[in-house]
């Protein structure tokens, strides 16, 4: 679902125009950023909580040429949902969720695609 397709569900709801009703949606938006950048975390009872938190500079290796390389600290945005919505969802028939492949390569941190990853070679002496 898009922003377009949630102002429309909601414009039909209450009955304020489309043109209203998205300016809302994205003040909406728009204070959830906001206070993420000024205070770090925001809680929506019966919905979810935002919350900044650093991740560690950390090595890792380019999948493509085996290189080693240096990934610096970064701020990332987490979401934990509410109790409402973890119940919900688990009660959703999975057979109408639109899921990886079976065998594909799942992005379990949320960081985009996954490469494939080729076979690792013996590592010599020097490393």
């Amino acid at each position: 679902m898009t922003k377009k397709e949630i102002v429309k569900r909601i414009s039909e709801d209450i009955g304020l125009t489309q043109l209203k009703t998205k300016d809302i949606v994205q003040r909406t938006l728009d204070a959830i950023i906001q206070t993420l950048v000024t205070e770090g975390r925001i809680e929506l009872r019966n919905f979810g909580v935002f919350e900044v938190k650093r991740r560690a500079p950390r090595k890792a290796r380019n999948p493509r040429t085996g290189d080693k390389v240096y990934v610096p600290s970064k701020n990332v945005v987490t979401f934990k949902p509410g109790k409402e919505m973890e119940e919900l969802v688990r009660k959703m028939n999975p057979d109408n969720l639109p899921l990886l492949e079976e065998g594909a390569d799942a992005d379990l941190e949320g960081n985009g695609t996954v490469e494939p990853v080729s076979e690792p070679q013996a590592r010599s002496s020097k490393e």
